[in-house]
Formats: structure tokens, C-alpha cells, sequence
């Protein structure tokens, strides 16, 4: 299971450096493009803003699975051990609950409902429904981190 977590957590961290580093280029050229030649293009903007999605959800996957998502753990701390252990695993718990019927469960009827109505985005003519796959996806991802930290025995 370790090694599973390793290779996904190295495989996310490879996706979203990527999606970073193309959206400081997209950024950095819609830039230039309206400094030199008056107007930028016309696709930057939505591919901008469909990149900073990305990387907000999967990013916020990505840290729940590692544990540095933000977090109010004063309350928390003050728990002797194990208490605090059961904390945890029911925090786990709801977090998978949530990400199932709210990201899975909902991303996916989101990403079925405007792949069937055939919306695509304005500028770039992407299906919306591969831009909002992104959703059901980090879902999984959340349910699978959850799994993983319920597992384990340290906290």
C-alpha cells in the first residue's frame, strides 16, 4: 500500500507541475502579446482559468493526502493520544463520505450531464465535461488518501 501512495503522490506532483509551469507560460505569453503586438490571444485567458482549476482541486486532493491541508487542530492537539487517534479516523471517514456523494457522485453527474448536452468551452471548443472531470477525479483521489491515513496506525 506504501509503495502504491509513493507512486501516485510522485505521479500527482509530476501533473500538477506541469499544469503550473503551463500556466505561468500561458500567463507570460498573454502578457508579451498584449505589450507587443496590442492584444493578446484569444484562448490564453480560458486556458488560464482552466489551469488555476486544476491546480486548485487537484492541489487541494494532493494536500489532503499528504496532510497539509489547512486545518484548525488546536482542539485537536489538546486530545490525549488515543483520542485523538479516533479524531482522526472519524475526520478520515467524513472526509470520504464528502468526497464521494459531493465530488465522485456529483463531479461525475456534472461531467456526464454537459458532456451529453455537448457544451464546450468559448474559446478553445474543449468539451466542459473534460475540464470538469477533473472534479470526480480528485474525488477518488480524496477517498483513496482517506483510505490510506485510516490505515495506517501512526497519526
Amino acid at each position: 500500500m506504501k509503495k502504491l501512495y509513493t507512486s501516485i503522490n510522485r505521479i500527482i506532483e509530476i501533473f500538477l507541475i506541469v499544469i503550473f509551469a503551463l500556466l505561468v507560460v500561458d500567463v507570460l505569453g498573454q502578457v508579451l502579446s498584449r505589450k507587443v503586438f496590442g492584444q493578446s490571444f484569444t484562448f490564453t485567458e480560458e486556458l488560464a482559468r482552466y489551469a488555476l482549476i486544476w491546480l486548485t482541486i487537484l492541489g487541494a486532493a494532493y494536500l489532503n493526502g499528504q496532510r497539509d491541508h489547512l486545518a484548525m487542530d488546536f482542539w485537536l492537539n489538546k486530545l490525549p493520544p488515543e483520542k485523538k487517534v479516533q479524531r482522526l479516523r472519524i475526520i478520515e471517514l467524513v472526509m470520504a463520505a464528502f468526497a464521494l456523494v459531493v465530488m465522485v457522485i456529483g463531479g461525475g453527474n456534472l461531467v456526464y450531464t454537459t458532456l451529453r448536452l455537448g457544451q464546450l468551452s468559448a474559446a478553445m471548443s474543449i468539451p466542459l465535461g473534460f475540464i470538469y472531470a477533473i472534479v470526480p477525479f480528485s474525488g477518488l483521489l480524496v477517498i483513496f488518501y482517506s483510505y490510506y491515513n485510516y490505515s495506517r496506525h501512526e497519526y
